[in-house]
């Protein structure tokens, strides 16, 4: 019988190919030749999956937020049961930021999606309302920490999700190797350690020296 070939299987792996152009040659390189000459299939087969570059570029970004919600969800089963909100944060900014192979190329795969959003209304509104969903994951986070009294309850929750946010900034200052990887977890870990209370640190809310 004949090879049947898992399809979504496929498209994760033309994804993947996508990623690596962005990531070793750049946006100017995402075309659909060249995504399936790195994917090492012929454009014709490319086009099967994929009927436009646009259709191509939106999996591949879907799927660069699904492995990045996949490797948040493995480090919060790793803080156990009923984490510290400062850990759960702390797993969540971290895995945001270009500190490893993955999260550098899931990254630099948002790059260029929003590079692409700001000329085409449909991946604009695509790329506002996932950022608008993560806002308010992390200020629920936030709020819920103040209700707790792990946060000062004087704090702005809007304004402190800001400044969490905020702290994803450092992504271009690693790319580009202005400040290394382990000053950026030290701010990140700095920052926190201000945002949650004195007392609450010394009861629990203590960093965790993994990345």
């Amino acid at each position: 019988m004949p090879k049947q070939v898992d399809h979504r299987e496929r498209r994760e792996t033309i994804a993947r190919a996508l990623w690596r152009v962005v990531e070793q040659r750049g946006v100017v390189h995402l075309t659909m030749r060249e995504v399936a000459q790195e994917a090492g299939i012929s454009l014709g087969q490319l086009q099967h999956y994929f009927g436009s570059r646009e259709a191509m570029l939106s999996f591949a970004m879907d799927f660069a937020s699904e492995q990045a919600s996949s490797r948040i969800g493995q480090g919060l089963a790793e803080l156990g049961d009923r984490p510290h909100p400062r850990d759960v944060l702390r797993v969540m900014l971290t895995e945001m930021l270009p500190l490893h192979a993955d999260a550098r190329a899931t990254s630099r795969m948002s790059a260029a999606f929003v590079l692409e959003a700001l000329h085409n209304e449909s991946f604009h509104a695509r790329a506002r309302d996932g950022m608008v969903q993560g806002r308010a994951m992390v200020e629920q986070l936030v709020r819920q920490a103040i209700a707790d009294g792990h946060i000062d309850p004087d704090r702005d929750p809007v304004a402190e999700t800001s400044l969490l946010l905020a702290l994803t900034g450092f992504t271009t200052l690693i790319e580009l190797e202005v400040i290394e990887p382990r000053d950026v977890l030290a701010a990140v870990d700095q920052y926190l350690d201000r945002l949650f209370t004195a007392d609450d640190r010394h009861t629990g809310g203590g960093r965790s020296d993994a990345a």
